[in-house]
């Protein structure tokens, strides 16, 4: 079985255990989800989408938390750690997209990249989820759960990662791929405690349970 195969028998698989699979971070515009996602380094996605209701309270557009004071958003974020840098990313991401893009979320992935607090990470995440366009989202699930499966071989690096599913993963697929690589890592394919394969719908075709048909 190729690596190819491999990927599109993941995918399928996926697909029917976790058919409604979406982002966990709350929003209904485009810089929230910005702004979320900063939060959401090293901090769980449930406790941002309650941090996040008071900073909206507070500030409800870009125009305003682009003029907030960093202090007083770091007083709000800094339940979800790493307040200061935070606080100082979004303030300073926010006055760009008041400044040069009008208040908009650029739909264009270098752009994003150009973006105070914004890496692949969150630039594939934007393109994904706020504008449907082809995107691979490397977090910590992605990264384990394609290593443990034998899609990428002892590639701990996100960028490494990110350009082999380039090369796996049907571009219309990626994003939502990715959304349940989530899903599986917190429900089944776990890393603080032994993964669960007894009850995985992959355990038959993943190298981490020991199938032993080399995958080339």
């Amino acid at each position: 079985m190729t690596k190819k195969e491999l990927a599109a028998l993941v995918v399928e698989r996926l697909k029917e255990e976790y058919p409604g699979a979406e982002c966990t971070l709350d929003y209904n515009e485009a810089w929230k989800l910005l702004v979320s996602v900063r939060l959401a380094a090293q901090c769980t996605d449930a406790r941002v989408n309650v941090v996040v209701k008071g900073l909206y309270e507070k500030y409800p557009d870009v125009n305003a938390l682009a003029g907030a004071p960093v202090e007083e958003i770091e007083e709000i974020v800094k339940p979800c750690g790493l307040g200061h840098s935070k606080a100082r990313d979004i303030s300073a991401c926010m006055k760009v997209l008041r400044d040069e893009y009008g208040g908009k979320v650029p739909d264009d992935f270098d752009k994003l990249l150009k973006l105070p607090g914004v890496g692949r990470k969150s630039a594939n995440l934007i393109m994904g989820d706020v504008f449907g366009k082809p995107a691979i989202v490397t977090d910590t699930h992605c990264i384990r759960l394609v290593n443990r499966m034998g899609l990428v071989d002892g590639v701990k690096e996100p960028k490494k990662v990110e350009m082999a599913l380039w090369k796996l993963i049907p571009p219309e697929e990626g994003s939502d791929f990715c959304h349940r690589l989530v899903n599986h890592g917190r429900e089944v394919c776990t890393a603080r405690t032994k993964p669960f394969c007894d009850r995985c719908c992959l355990n038959d075709i993943c190298m981490k349970c020991g199938v032993p048909e080399q995958i080339r």
